[in-house]
């Protein structure tokens, strides 16, 4: 019996914060969250950013106003960092986490990550990539060997099949 195959995996980058990676129950809520939601976790990483990783990666608000806390705050203690895969994964994964506006979200999707865990807004506990472009930009800086294009011709197609399983201690999926 063949497998009903999915078409058009999507990859999105998540970085869960400093100051919920640290919160050993709210870190595994939202890996719970990632998981009941459908997504693969092609990559993943647990890493203090640099000033010079942070400044790459927030470069387009360098003129604005929270710029130098934001990147402070990144760089304040261990992020987790994540290539999530599966259909429409950048709109999925901006909508769990809910609002960028921590007191938005708490009103508005109380329930969502940013809702649940959210502090202010430089602490909104997670970030999702707003766009393929970004995505890809953003993978880069995190993941520098990972190659996109190679991973869409060569890897899609064993999660797209369910020919992977969870690594329950790297939090990753694996072939089988």
């Amino acid at each position: 019996m063949q497998r009903n195959v999915k078409r058009n995996l999507q990859l999105t980058l998540a970085i869960i914060k400093p100051h919920v990676t640290k919160v050993p129950h709210a870190l595994q809520k939202i890996r719970d969250t990632i998981l009941s939601n459908g997504f693969y976790v092609v990559q993943r990483k647990t890493t203090i950013m640099t000033e010079e990783m942070a400044s790459a990666f927030y470069a387009e608000h360098k003129n604005q106003f929270f710029y130098n806390r934001l990147v402070t705050f990144m760089c304040s203690g261990p992020s987790e960092v994540h290539i999530l895969a599966r259909q429409d994964a950048i709109k999925v994964w901006r909508d769990l986490m809910g609002p960028t506006k921590v007191y938005q979200a708490q009103y508005i999707a109380p329930e969502s990550i940013r809702g649940s865990f959210g502090l202010s807004d430089t602490r909104n506990a997670a970030h999702g990539s707003d766009s393929p472009e970004s995505a890809s930009r953003e993978i880069q800086i995190f993941f520098p060997d990972f190659d996109i294009a190679k991973w869409l011709q060569e890897e899609e197609k064993f999660f797209n099949t369910g020919a992977v399983k969870l690594c329950d201690e790297d939090f990753v999926h694996v072939k089988v």
